[in-house]
């Protein structure tokens, strides 16, 4: 059940969405237990970031929103990965990203929750 929602300061495209989105799903399985399967993925582009005072032209911050708990080595590899992934593919220097973590303990879907 995990979700990931990307607060990002350049426009993407539905290519660059999907890409982004299918490598995610890849990226989501270093986390035992977690698969694209159930993998929620938000973007807002456009998105207007400050960082040490200034307005970032390149900048992310991206949400992981996980039910259950994850080891922090799996999570130390989600996060090297989704910066590798930003940078490359939409130009954004990893000291211009912050991800943070959240651990669910009540997660509800499709009418019940775990």
């Amino acid at each position: 059940m995990p979700f990931i929602n990307s607060k990002i300061t350049g426009k993407l495209s539905k290519e660059k969405k999907d890409f982004i989105k299918k490598k995610l799903g890849e990226i989501i399985t270093n986390i035992p237990g977690k698969s694209e399967e159930y993998l929620m993925v938000g973007f807002q582009d456009q998105y207007s970031l400050y960082f040490k005072g200034k307005e970032l032209e390149y900048g992310a911050f991206v949400e992981v929103k996980i039910f259950g708990k994850a080891p922090k080595d799996s999570l130390e590899k989600v996060t090297k990965e989704i910066c590798s992934l930003y940078e490359e593919e939409l130009n954004i220097p990893q000291d211009c990203i912050y991800i943070t973590y959240q651990e669910i303990e009540n997660w509800g879907y499709d009418g019940f929750n775990f």
